[in-house]
């Protein structure tokens, strides 16, 4: 099938030093209206994959819309006119859009993909077992399970059934990673999979906060 998405690159007048969590926030708080920007409602928490995603990408802001966040993004981004990140300030100079449909699901051929930002894999319990797992091709392998499990559950809160298997290849090597201020096992390097999705999109825990992003490559 194909996704709509909507990359939004806010170009700031010198390179942000603070990451995803602290572009949430910002946004999340000027935005409040838009239930979408920060996962919350009266009731709780909406409990599906974000459709706004924030990254901070080599000093640059960039914030993934899917589906229905693509339409709130558009709404948004003639006032972004300056980001107060935790204690800094960016003045804003241009804000550029790039709205597409991309392919997404299922493919007879491995795509290659590499994270450009640390792949929080591991939840309390996969910590546990991962820990007890000595080999590194058992670590491989159980690593390879998880990846897929993540491609499900993105694929679940797209809607769309996955009717193949799925097969995941990796080279990852362990990296120290900062999660609402806690540190993590995360994960860098690449893989492959039977499996097409859009460059920015994230996997794993802590995707709204611009964890587990991957980029395709040849």
């Amino acid at each position: 099938m194909q996704v709509r998405i909507l990359v939004l690159t806010i170009e700031t007048t010198k390179p942000i030093k603070e990451d995803g969590s602290k572009l949430r926030g910002f946004i999340a708080n000027k935005f409040r209206e838009y239930p979408l920007l920060h996962h919350h409602v009266s009731e709780g928490h909406i409990y599906t994959d974000p459709k706004v995603q924030y990254k901070v990408i080599e000093g640059n802001a960039i914030i993934l819309g899917i589906g229905e966040g693509v339409e709130i993004l558009k709404r948004i981004s003639g006032e972004i006119e300056e980001l107060q990140l935790g204690k800094s300030a960016y003045g804003v100079a241009g804000v550029n859009m790039m709205q597409r449909r991309v392919d997404f699901g299922v493919s007879r051929r491995s795509n290659q993909y590499r994270f450009i930002t640390p792949w929080l894999a591991l939840s309390p319990n996969n910590y546990r077992k991962y820990k007890t797992i000595k080999g590194w091709k058992e670590r491989k392998e159980f690593l390879n399970g998880i990846l897929v499990g993540n491609i499900l559950s993105m694929c679940k809160g797209l809607n769309y059934v996955v009717r193949r298997r799925l097969e995941a290849h990796s080279r990852l090597e362990e990296r120290v990673a900062y999660y609402k201020g806690i540190p993590h096992i995360g994960f860098a390097g690449e893989f492959r999979v039977n499996f097409r999705m859009p460059d920015f999109f994230g996997l794993g825990k802590g995707v709204s906060q611009g964890f587990g992003v991957v980029k395709a490559f040849k």
